[in-house]
């Protein structure tokens, strides 16, 4: 189970919970500088980690196990599952408002408000950079109550300005550290996309979903970019099961999420 930008395993909790009352094996790594109190000041390399740090220390858990894994993610975490899924380390993909690979322009009006502080910072492309709350809100909390934002925002640490960079501005990376061969995806494709999601509109889920052969698309019109923790957050994991018990290819108890 892949966390997305600024979050860590604890944004697995409700979904994790159900997944394993369902029988479900569920490993919740934390990404590179991410354990880090968010009260405290950021690690700064964190600012130029990238993508394929992510990726590659996925990668190195990812092969100290017994056998695939079905990789789930949300928002960045969905596509580093891509980028893992692409070098033939995924049983199955379940992509929740995942972030967009390269080829997909999803700068958005409604994105590019997000990430306004973020945006207007020379350099942030090399720095650690979070959100404002206000913008959190905006971005990714504004189905939840008042304390549950404040309570939400509390936990939010720093994000790569790099990786940040990576996936929003592909076109301007030498490196193309974004870009995913749909042609190596061969494994079962679940994107989940959220009608009132603001940083993944569902407009840009919808084109992940196109990009991979054969892959479902499930569209919720009452959720936005805290699907794992919104009300009803129960209807897309419920959702997530049952592709998975039809596209997974074994029994629950056999499956592993990382």
């Amino acid at each position: 189970m892949i966390h997305g930008m600024w979050g860590g395993p604890w944004c697995w909790t409700n979904y994790r919970g159900l997944l394993e009352q369902e029988g479900y094996r569920c490993m919740a790594p934390v990404l590179r500088f991410h354990d880090m109190d968010p009260h405290e000041q950021p690690d700064p390399l964190l600012g130029t980690t990238g993508l394929l740090d992510y990726a590659d220390d996925l990668e190195r858990e990812i092969r100290q196990l017994d056998e695939k894994p079905v990789l789930m993610g949300h928002s960045m975490g969905g596509l580093l599952a891509q980028i893992l899924a692409g070098r033939g380390l995924a049983k199955a993909l379940v992509l929740l408002a995942p972030a967009a690979p390269a080829g997909i322009l999803a700068l958005k009006p409604s994105v590019m408000k997000c990430f306004r502080s973020v945006l207007t910072t020379w350099g942030f492309w090399k720095k650690p950079m979070r959100l404002t709350f206000r913008e959190a809100v905006y971005a990714m909390f504004h189905l939840l109550s008042p304390r549950e934002q404040q309570e939400a925002y509390g936990k939010l640490v720093y994000e790569s300005g790099q990786a940040a960079c990576e996936i929003g501005f592909w076109f301007l990376d030498p490196k193309q550290a974004a870009r995913v061969d749909e042609t190596t995806v061969t494994c079962p494709v679940l994107v989940v996309g959220a009608a009132q999601d603001r940083i993944t509109p569902a407009a840009v889920a919808r084109r992940v979903a196109a990009k991979y052969k054969g892959a479902t698309y499930k569209e919720f019109d009452n959720h936005a970019h805290w699907i794992t923790a919104e009300p009803g957050w129960q209807d897309s994991c419920q959702h997530a099961i049952s592709w998975m018990r039809s596209h997974a290819g074994s029994a629950p108890r056999n499956n592993l999420l990382d």
